[in-house]
């Protein structure tokens, strides 16, 4: 989940012409040509981390990305029973508060990997089938032959050719400016009118022909999950997959405001906001189901360890979570499956995700088994320039964040500081601003 629904083209006209251009890969939203869907399991494969976890070599990269230029961020890993949390920078750039491990964070399209699981729960108990379509559960909201076309699968796997509904919510992004991204701070907005905005955008392809990240798609999960449990989605989500999951600080904020210890989150906005702005309060209904969740580094962990153990989902329904579609971009860079996507590394393979709403980003991977783990936050978002030409230049932030999570995931091999990214941080976000 992201406020980055923009023409990145005239994005970096009005940025420029402004004197400087910052952008990130916290884009969410937006497309991604894929081979032909053929949904497949991807293999598992091993992990080789090396030896335990390196505390001081932690600490270090962490500090790295601050003084690259970081706010503040805030780092949980675990390495089977051993654990180690960090953090680095400032809470609040006014005060210098300073960021602990344990601060509240808005963690956007993560809270996909949640609805995900609360809708496979409903497909084990038989209240829902995959590959049906969703106009038989939601015939108006979903109408007509695209509801006979779309189904539950494709809505959970991106490949729905549904547009996302954050340009029609916020459509100064369009023209370059973030004027109705305020305008809607304390505005609450219903799933169902999210839902229009996205059917009324251009189709983004066939469904099930092609991947396209779109925000709408879980929106309208969540809409399904109620129909069938005849609970509010973030009650259901809280009972049956948070507190099932043994979640301490885990939630759906119910207000504006984030309820315990947190950071102030700055937005920059491609240079648009000089200087960055804090968005920490804001109305969560405009992330809904598809990116309202505010966790703690440490928690992520635990979810995806509780998940990927087999102890959210039975064993037929974790299969189909992991079965995915290849998402490309001239080079296949992960695999999506049912809100989970996989990301290889060079010390293995790893699942999770990655969010961000406007002022905040967070990663989360973990080993198959659950056992080598990093979940990582932070507090400034679409740092980044551009050039005149429109490309994307790597900000020294994005290099020391690539170190510190291979420091995390993969351990001594490591090298002390990066050059190049060896793979993709924040891939769904990175993908989306690409195509911009």
């Amino acid at each position: 989940m992201a406020f980055a629904r923009l023409s990145l083209r005239k994005t970096v006209t009005a940025a420029v012409a402004g004197g400087t251009a910052i952008l990130t890969w916290t884009a969410t939203t937006g497309t991604a040509t894929a081979q032909p869907v053929s949904a497949r399991t991807v293999s598992t494969g091993t992990v080789s981390t090396g030896t335990a976890l390196d505390r001081q070599a932690l600490a270090r990269t962490l500090d790295a990305v601050v003084e690259a230029g970081m706010y503040g961020t805030y780092s949980s890993v675990r390495d089977g029973r051993e654990r180690w949390q960090g953090a680095a920078g400032v809470a609040d750039v006014r005060t210098k508060r300073p960021v602990t491990p344990g601060m509240l964070h808005r963690v956007g399209s993560i809270s996909k990997t949640f609805t995900a699981v609360a809708v496979l729960q409903q497909v084990a108990r038989g209240r829902v089938d995959l590959d049906a379509p969703i106009g038989r559960y939601l015939p108006d909201l979903v109408p007509g032959p695209r509801g006979q076309a779309v189904t539950v699968r494709m809505l959970l796997n991106h490949t729905s050719g549904i547009g996302d509904y954050i340009a029609g919510a916020f459509p100064s992004l369009t023209r370059g400016s973030t004027e109705s991204v305020d305008d809607n701070r304390f505005r609450t907005v219903r799933p169902e009118e999210l839902v229009r905005f996205g059917l009324e955008a251009p189709a983004t392809g066939e469904p099930g022909k092609d991947w396209s990240y779109s925000n709408t798609n879980y929106v309208i999960a969540g809409l399904l999950l109620e129909k069938v449990t005849g609970t509010d989605a973030a009650t259901y989500i809280t009972r049956d997959v948070i507190r099932k999951a043994g979640l301490k600080n885990t939630l759906f904020p119910r207000t504006p405001f984030i309820p315990g210890p947190h950071s102030k989150m700055y937005e920059s906005y491609y240079g648009l906001i000089d200087p960055p702005r804090d968005y920490s309060v804001y109305d969560s209904s405009w992330y809904s189901t598809a990116g309202a969740v505010v966790s703690t580094m440490s928690d992520l962990n635990t979810f995806y360890r509780t998940l990927l153990g087999g102890h959210l989902l039975g064993q037929r329904e974790l299969a189909e979570m992991l079965r995915t579609v290849p998402v490309t971009d001239g080079d296949e860079t992960f695999h999506y499956g049912l809100g989970i996507y996989a990301q290889d590394l060079p010390c293995g393979r790893f699942w999770g995700h990655d969010g961000a709403v406007i002022g905040a980003g967070t990663f989360s991977l973990s080993s198959p088994d659950g056992a080598r783990q990093l979940s990582l936050g932070i507090n400034l978002m679409k740092y980044q320039r551009i050039d005149e030409n429109g490309n994307i230049k790597d900000h020294p932030i994005d290099l020391a964040l690539g170190t510190h999570i291979l420091q995390a995931l993969c351990g001594p091999s490591t090298p002390k500081a990066l050059t190049q990214l060896p793979f993709t941080p924040f891939p769904t976000e990175r993908l989306a601003a690409k195509t911009r």
